[in-house]
């Protein structure tokens, strides 16, 4: 990155009761970009935020916030310049209005009654709800009014913990564009931890995959989900289907790999010989059916096969077809049903040599 680092962490270590929960030697949130932090729960995800934020003294490590040092016992005007929105909106019982100026009194800001505040309710949509009483929103604007309280402060870190993980689908849907719009116009520095990897794809420039209180990859959000640097990493962003094979051939930028006699086209460098891991995501998969004549398309990699299980799932069906290996699909109810898919029932598993993965060293 060009743009000078807010944050960074150097060898941080936090233990709780002797235990380390998380373990970075080194991280910096560059200026103006959005960086997101996924892992499972337990991972040490909110952890690291709270270090970041400076809520939180680490038993190790160095903190530097704009190149100077910073410490959680003593970093007051710090933290002044960070703003954190949480899960949950914990908004106080007065108006809309009321709740986006608190912060700006307590911080003694003259203009916490003047056009900012105006303006930062019209751009989060909440402006018709400025007289309302906090605790009549939906969760869905109650989460608007937090992060117009976040906002107004124009902080220079904004933290964000899960803050769509407790909205119901279509509050989620609607507000994670708007946010991402803003975030990206005002170039608002920006830590997100989350479990969603839906959301890190949405809205990080960067993405940190934390395992076990470790930093497993972390690189620009496309090399993350494109380029998993091992299995551990590929299953948690969503990669269902991991087969091995050897390179056969290779061709401007197109890999050959035999799988069990079956040949995969895989838009990556490796060398001719080589052992492969190659991943596969269900979403980037597509089913026709057996007799069906495939249409032209760019899918390179057409297999037929057997379905040997289908599970409804939220938001696509997940059929497992045998092509001579298991290979997860993600299909539509509607698809599914149109297709008339069925256990036992032949297919024919299509997908582009660039959705599939190199995944690791091999």
């Amino acid at each position: 990155m060009s743009a000078p680092a807010v944050v960074e962490l150097a060898g941080v270590r936090v233990t709780y009761d002797g235990a380390t929960v998380l373990d970075v030697p080194a991280l910096e949130v560059y200026q103006g970009e959005i960086l997101a932090v996924v892992g499972p729960n337990g991972s040490g995800k909110s952890t690291l935020l709270r270090v970041v934020g400076l809520l939180e003294r680490p038993a190790e490590g160095a903190i530097r916030f704009r190149g100077l040092p910073a410490d959680a016992r003593h970093s007051l005007a710090e933290r002044r310049q960070m703003a954190t929105v949480f899960q949950h909106p914990l908004l106080a019982d007065m108006t809309v209005a009321e709740n986006v100026t608190l912060g700006l009194r307590f911080r003694g800001r003259p203009d916490a009654n003047g056009a900012r505040v105006e303006r930062w309710l019209e751009r989060l949509g909440i402006a018709p709800l400025a007289r309302q009483r906090a605790r009549t929103l939906s969760g869905g604007q109650a989460q608007r009014v937090a992060l117009a309280r976040a906002l107004v402060l124009e902080p220079e870190v904004l933290l964000l913990d899960e803050p769509f993980s407790g909205l119901d689908a279509p509050s989620r849907a609607e507000l994670l564009p708007d946010v991402a719009t803003i975030l990206r116009r005002d170039r608002v520095t920006t830590m997100l931890v989350t479990h969603d990897r839906g959301e890190a794809q949405a809205l990080g420039d960067r993405v940190a995959v934390l395992m076990g209180g470790r930093i497993a990859q972390l690189d620009e959000t496309a090399r993350v989900f494109n380029s998993p640097i091992s299995e551990t990493v590929a299953r948690f962003i969503g990669v269902e289907t991991l087969v091995s094979g050897r390179v056969i051939a290779r061709e401007s930028g197109v890999i050959v790999v035999d799988v069990g006699g079956r040949t995969l086209e895989v838009a990556a460098p490796a060398d001719t010989g080589q052992a492969v891991r190659i991943g596969l995501r269900p979403e980037d998969v597509t089913l026709l059916l057996a007799d069906d004549i495939a249409p032209r398309s760019s899918a390179r990699n057409q297999l037929p096969g057997i379905i040997v299980r289908i599970t409804p799932a939220t938001p696509a069906v997940r059929v497992i077809v045998d092509v001579g290996f298991p290979l997860v699909a993600a299909v539509t109810a509607r698809s599914a049903a149109e297709l008339g898919l069925a256990e036992g029932g032949r297919v024919v598993a299509a997908f582009k040599a660039s959705a599939a993965h190199v995944v690791g060293p091999g």
